[in-house]
């Protein structure tokens, strides 16, 4: 039985996007525009067939895991931590990128749960430089059934505890906000331009009731003082700095017509290619429909069957 809601739309829309990147990942944007990207092949950058994810899909399924079984913020750390240490819910068995920040962030979080556990610190309590890379943006999409409708604070507070999980700063956590709060704009129907000025103007609403601080407000300039669709290509940049993997996955959203030229677009922009990638392709999966996706992309993706009995058991949980 399949359960008719937006689990398939998301969930594949981030592991396509994740397997269509994955081989062109460093890639100087120079070389891309040479040679740019037109259709899901392998190889490459880390020598993975064709349709292979990795720790974005991964990650976002753990979560999508925890919320299917009861949303719980220890069971979401106890998934990643077992995706770090046993390859659970990897695409071939085995971590195949591990030197990245969100790997070290996970190491990070293992050792202060160890330490919380013997009363020694909080889970919450540290600090880093790479907090604000965007191992939290790219898996944060499935706690949109944890938080939809709700206050936007609480929803907040949701968001900012789950981010910190990898990336304990509101700068991180913030993104994740805006990033859901467009999804929600299109999940209640919203075209994706009246999404994102809305969330524009909640956003503003939200920095006065929690007092966010205004040296920060100064990073997001182009994205809610501003508007990114209006921002040349010349100036966008797509490294893991999470306030860019947001501008350029919501520009290329922004600007095209399709779940295809959406992540094609973030993808042939160089550098950061699969966690933009999988950001443009869970937002833009959201909007255009699973039936959006090319069939012969979904056909090559590891692991599909898995992905449609999680995203089935994520909305019958929810229905």
């Amino acid at each position: 039985m399949y359960i008719k809601g937006f689990a398939k739309d998301i969930l594949f829309g981030i592991a396509v996007g994740e397997a269509l990147g994955i081989p062109f990942e460093s890639m100087e944007r120079i070389d891309m525009f040479k040679n740019p990207v037109f259709d899901m092949v392998g190889f490459k950058a880390y020598n993975q067939p064709s349709g292979t994810w990795s720790h974005s899909s991964a990650l976002t399924f753990c979560v999508a895991e925890s919320i299917a079984n009861g949303y719980d913020l220890e069971t979401t750390a106890t998934n990643f931590i077992r995706w770090k240490n046993e390859s659970c819910k990897s695409a071939k068995g085995y971590i195949f990128n591990n030197n990245n920040s969100t790997v070290r962030a996970i190491s990070r979080l293992e050792k202060i749960i160890n330490q919380s556990q013997e009363g020694n610190q909080s889970l919450f309590s540290y600090t880093s430089g790479i907090d604000n890379s965007n191992g939290s943006l790219m898996r944060i999409l499935p706690l949109l059934y944890e938080i939809r409708v709700k206050n936007i604070k609480i929803q907040f507070d949701i968001i900012w505890n789950n981010s910190s999980l990898t990336h304990n700063h509101i700068r991180a956590a913030m993104c994740c906000m805006i990033y859901l709060k467009v999804a929600e704009y299109i999940l209640n129907g919203h075209e994706k331009s009246d999404a994102y000025h809305r969330t524009r103007l909640d956003i503003k609403e939200l920095w006065d009731v929690i007092g966010f601080d205004k040296n920060e407000t100064k990073y997001f300039e182009r994205l809610i003082q501003s508007d990114i669709s209006i921002c040349s290509i010349e100036n966008l940049r797509s490294g893991d700095y999470v306030i860019e993997s947001l501008e350029t996955s919501l520009w290329c959203l922004l600007k095209s017509d399709s779940y295809k030229e959406a992540v094609l677009k973030s993808i042939n922009l160089g550098n950061n290619t699969s966690s933009i990638g999988a950001i443009t392709g869970g937002l833009a999966g959201l909007y255009y429909g699973y039936k959006s996706i090319p069939d012969n992309w979904i056909e090559k993706l590891t692991k599909r069957k898995y992905i449609h009995d999680l995203a089935n058991r994520l909305d019958l949980m929810y229905s």
